[in-house]
């Protein structure tokens, strides 16, 4: 599942009816202890409906699709059809297809660019997103972040979401971030997903909601076909896969700065002035919002 990472951070919306996670929520009242085993419960069972140990044991994933970008006022700018190249949680590779021409490479706290005017290392605001989205991918939580230390687990109760009878469960990490995952009580796979962050010098908070359709088995692995982010109740982007693989065999090479300037040596121009690479846009990347 693409979340992460890697409209690298990587979406027609999932749902016609935004209901508040408070107020169509049906709350129980369970000990800490009781809701925290009802959480890890309901996270188990999407776990197995996802795909168990192959869900759990996925190395690479490889999709290819169709990204819709939105502006900064909620509307349409286009499309662009690209592949991505998953090792989870910290490598990710996202290229246009088919020219290939913008290319952006991230592996864990490193990243670079290649688009018209050659290549160069990704912005501190790039690196810095990529990171986040890494935290609040849903297969990281899924596989890796609900054991680690610190993480605060707990149903969050019953409630209709996307016209389906859900679950919530709500998952609070060392660096205060409020996750809540909504699981189709029928499915048990997840169909939304509500980040809520505080901006620790403004206070201002901001709420990311990602809706999950579309589920198609690969491979054994139930993998939604269709994502769709918004941030602060705009939406950001809709990626509609095509076709995904898994464990198809990337090679860590693909992660790499010098791959990048290897493919810049195949599709680059030598601009007239004789300079190294033309002056670069000062502009928002199409495939990380």
């Amino acid at each position: 599942m693409k979340a992460n990472s890697v409209l690298a951070g990587v979406f027609l919306t999932a749902s016609l009816f935004l209901t508040p996670f408070a107020a169509a929520q049906e709350s129980e009242a369970l000990m800490p202890e009781q809701s925290a085993a009802k959480a890890m419960q309901l996270i188990q069972q999407a776990i197995d409906a996802l795909g168990g140990a192959k869900y759990l044991n996925v190395r690479t994933v490889t999709c290819t699709g169709k990204l819709s970008v939105f502006r900064h006022q909620g509307d349409l700018s286009g499309y662009e059809k690209f592949v991505d190249y998953t090792v989870p949680p910290y490598k990710d590779r996202t290229e246009n297809i088919p020219k290939r021409n913008q290319i952006e490479v991230f592996d864990k706290d490193k990243g670079w660019v290649l688009d018209r005017g050659g290549v160069s290392d990704a912005a501190e605001t790039d690196l810095a997103r990529f990171e986040e989205d890494v935290q609040k991918d849903i297969d990281n939580i899924l596989r890796n972040r609900i054991h680690e230390r610190g993480m605060i687990i707990r149903y969050g109760g019953k409630d209709v979401v996307d016209l389906k009878e859900a679950d919530w469960v709500e998952l609070v990490d060392s660096e205060n971030r409020t996750i809540r995952i909504a699981f189709a009580r029928s499915s048990h796979l997840p169909i939304r997903k509500v980040v809520e962050t505080r901006d620790p010098k403004s206070e201002m908070k901001s709420e990311e909601i990602e809706y999950y359709s579309l589920f198609m088995p690969i491979d054994g692995i139930e993998t939604p076909y269709q994502i769709t982010r918004e941030r602060n109740g705009l939406k950001v982007y809709q990626v509609f896969f095509d076709k995904c693989e898994y464990n198809a065999g990337v090679p860590d090479s693909l992660f790499t700065k010098e791959s990048l300037q290897q493919r810049w040596s195949e599709v680059g121009k030598k601009p007239k002035n004789g300079k190294d690479k033309p002056e670069k846009d000062d502009k928002d990347n199409k495939f990380r919002n």
